[in-house]
């Protein structure tokens, strides 16, 4: 069979897939649907025992700090967890999922930004460049891991590459990363400063809405205080919240192809895992775990996304994870273009050694 007939029949056999595959699409389209129905009551319940709950805490750490009960911080862990809570919320926000009204949902999203150190316009546009393009080769480089192709890194000079190993680090990546993304870098409008005002807005109106509560809690329970106990919460929450959005695309078998190849439902199933956490990991995380249907379908809301799973249990194991199979991800950096899956340094290393001079 010469070469000419072989790509025929591959092209043939590709057209056929993409048809099967728009049919489901389609097909996906139209079940979920129904999911995206809104519920105030059950929206404004939500929000209330998130933002209660982490008001309380904080409230009580500091008291018991206050009178030289250091055993209170321990409560910031807890604390930490409805932080990221709230951060679900704000992303629920930015997708218009807690309220019938566009402007309940920038509001309620804006004042929550606060809480998080997130400023809400601009990071909803940014994440909506992430929906837009995950899993596309041709437009990495917002809203994303920064995550390059074996060919690319290999291209890299050698400076080149320890700047992307310390970026790819788990001590960068999940520690320092997160404290300078939350505490410095949203601090100013970094990927849209040339993008109009709005970006700039949201950033300044979020480090002014910041630093009144910061000025009352400090004037209350002074410095000292107001930083051991706001520091840890802080801390944990948004290294937690950087695991999360880096797990649910950071898997060996997740889904990467170029602008030609690329179509946006295989690479919201494929592309995007499910994190199948503990009830009470998946309760603080407000089920985004299961974001495989999330990108499918970004307007459903966050409390009905377990609800999809029981209805299309054919789900459930679609680019599932474990916690415990999670912790292997951490290694893999590297989008091998051939296999079709990420790789490690150590992966990259001996394909190169073992490749014919």
């Amino acid at each position: 069979m010469t070469v000419t007939s072989n790509n025929t029949a591959a092209e043939l056999r590709h057209g056929s897939e993409n048809s099967t595959a728009d049919r489901q699409n389609r097909s996906w389209i139209a079940a979920l649907a129904k999911f995206r129905n809104i519920s105030a009551r059950r929206s404004s319940f939500e929000i209330a025992i998130t933002v209660l709950p982490f008001i309380a805490l904080w409230g009580i750490t500091a008291t018991l700090v206050v009178h030289g009960y250091w055993f209170g911080l321990i409560l910031t862990v807890p604390a930490a967890g409805f932080l990221v809570r709230l951060f679900i919320l704000q992303h629920d926000c930015g997708h218009g999922n807690l309220y019938a009204r566009r402007s309940m949902n920038d509001w309620i999203g804006r004042v929550i930004g606060v809480l998080t150190f997130t400023p809400y316009d601009y990071w909803r546009r940014t994440h909506a460049i992430h929906h837009a393009s995950a899993g596309n080769l041709d437009r990495r480089g917002v809203g994303d891991i920064d995550t390059l192709t074996v060919r690319e890194y290999r291209a890299l000079s050698r400076w080149g590459r320890l700047r992307y190993w310390l970026y790819r680090h788990p001590v960068v990546m999940f520690g320092l990363g997160p404290a300078w993304l939350f505490v410095a870098q949203y601090r100013l409008p970094y990927g849209l400063m040339r993008a109009g005002m709005q970006p700039w807005v949201s950033t300044i109106a979020t480090n002014l809405g910041i630093a009144a509560p910061f000025a009352l809690m400090i004037w209350l329970v002074g410095a000292s205080t107001f930083f051991l106990v706001q520091v840890p919460i802080t801390l944990m929450a948004a290294s937690a919240g950087v695991w999360l959005f880096y797990i649910q695309h950071q898997f060996e078998e997740t889904h990467w192809s170029e602008e030609s190849d690329w179509d946006f439902q295989h690479a919201a199933l494929e592309g995007s895992s499910h994190y199948d956490l503990p009830p009470l990991l998946r309760w603080f995380s407000g089920n985004i775990g299961i974001h495989h249907v999330h990108h499918l379908s970004p307007k459903i809301p966050f409390y009905r996304l377990s609800e999809v799973l029981k209805e299309h249990p054919e789900l459930r194991n679609v680019s599932r994870l474990t916690l415990r199979q999670s912790l292997g991800c951490v290694k893999l950096v590297l989008w091998d273009e051939n296999a079709r899956r990420l790789v490690s340094f150590r992966d990259e290393r001996l394909a190169r050694l073992a490749a014919p001079a």
